[in-house]
């Protein structure tokens, strides 16, 4: 029970990381699918859905936020995005190197992405955004 407690963060940011990935990945496939729509618009779309969910549910859920005044909450989100807008950039780069550069499968690329962008969230959110006062 104790180790439970003791990781209880990262198993609660791997429940929504998963649930943030299939927000990105079913915006991301509707979008190229259903629309024709270009891949790197399509992903950055994907990208501010899955922002918005995964700032909810982690400053609720995964760190406990003591944000509480409009202020702190805005600097909390403001700070959130900017470290997410860092990981989008890893994100396109991933996704242009796999889908333009190698003319390969976007989905197959999206979700080695998506592996490698969880890890760099959790970490930049632990350390940048919801750091322990």
């Amino acid at each position: 029970m104790n180790l439970i407690k003791k990781y209880q963060d990262i198993l609660l940011y791997l429940v929504f990381g998963v649930l943030t990935t299939l927000v990105n990945l079913v915006t991301f496939y509707v979008l190229i699918t259903f629309t024709g729509l270009n891949v790197q618009i399509a992903n950055v779309i994907a990208w501010i859905a899955s922002v918005l969910f995964a700032y909810v549910t982690n400053r609720t859920w995964v760190f406990h936020s003591t944000a509480h005044t409009p202020k702190e909450i805005g600097k909390e989100a403001f700070t959130f995005t900017s470290a997410r807008f860092t990981t989008l950039l890893v994100d396109m780069a991933i996704v242009w190197f796999g889908v333009q550069l190698l003319q390969q499968d976007p989905f197959i690329w999206k979700l080695i992405d998506n592996v490698i962008v969880v890890i760099l969230n959790y970490i930049l959110s632990k350390v940048m955004v919801f750091k322990d006062k």
